[in-house]
């Protein structure tokens, strides 16, 4: 008998506390607070001086308004949260790609390395240097007119002599002119893709001795 005593209570507590868990949901509703008050007013409006339509549909329009931003910006959290899982996807499937980053650092290995420049506009007169760890240049590129955007470009290893450079890391510079004024120009490192990481900036990946760079810094995918 006590043992069936004890389920009803305890069901009869776990009743009760739903019951309060509905009622303090309920009670932390924007809507639902704004309704009580607005009835309080009104059962309490001075009688000579009633509240009239336009002040009542006033400040139901104001909940509704409130309600809907709310509903807004849940709709938008769920939307952002939805993208960056969408972007971490795109992200991860770069890793061990190589990719066209900005960058000035040109590593040459065997015969030959990839590098590339990024215009602002068109120019009619392009040169990129290639320089050495001591900062002499050791080959000049004249690339001539070329269009806007980025454009892939590959150094055979080769100095001005027509020497083969020795192994290492290099600097590239470039100088852009359009009818002799200077062009917005940015060089690109070629770069592998190791891993990809969340911050507070977005999706980042991480392309090593360059750091890291966010979905937007990919000029090219190879």
């Amino acid at each position: 008998m006590s043992t069936v005593q004890n389920i009803q209570s305890s069901q009869s507590l776990n009743l009760s506390a739903g019951v309060n868990n509905a009622a303090k949901t309920n009670a932390d509703d924007p809507q639902d607070r704004f309704l009580k008050l607005l009835v309080t007013q009104m059962k309490n409006q001075d009688p000579l001086n009633p509240l009239d339509n336009a002040q009542v549909t006033s400040q139901l329009a104001q909940i509704s308004t409130v309600n809907g931003i709310e509903k807004l910006n849940q709709t938008m959290q769920a939307m952002g949260s939805s993208l960056a899982a969408g972007q971490s996807l795109q992200a991860a499937s770069m890793i061990g790609r190589d990719v066209l980053v900005p960058g000035s650092t040109l590593r040459l290995a065997g015969e030959g390395a990839l590098f590339g420049i990024d215009l602002g506009q068109a120019a009619d007169q392009v040169k990129v240097s290639i320089s050495d760890a001591s900062g002499r240049a050791v080959r000049v590129l004249d690339l001539g007119a070329q269009a806007a955007g980025p454009l892939t470009l590959a150094w055979d290893g080769k100095t001005s002599d027509g020497v083969q450079a020795t192994d290492g890391d290099y600097s590239v510079s470039i100088s852009a002119l359009r009818g002799g004024q200077k062009v917005d120009a940015q060089t690109l490192a070629s770069a592998t893709v190791n891993g990809v990481t969340q911050s507070d900036q977005g999706v980042r990946l991480n392309v090593g001795t360059l750091g890291s760079v966010g979905l937007s810094d990919i000029k090219q995918i190879f």
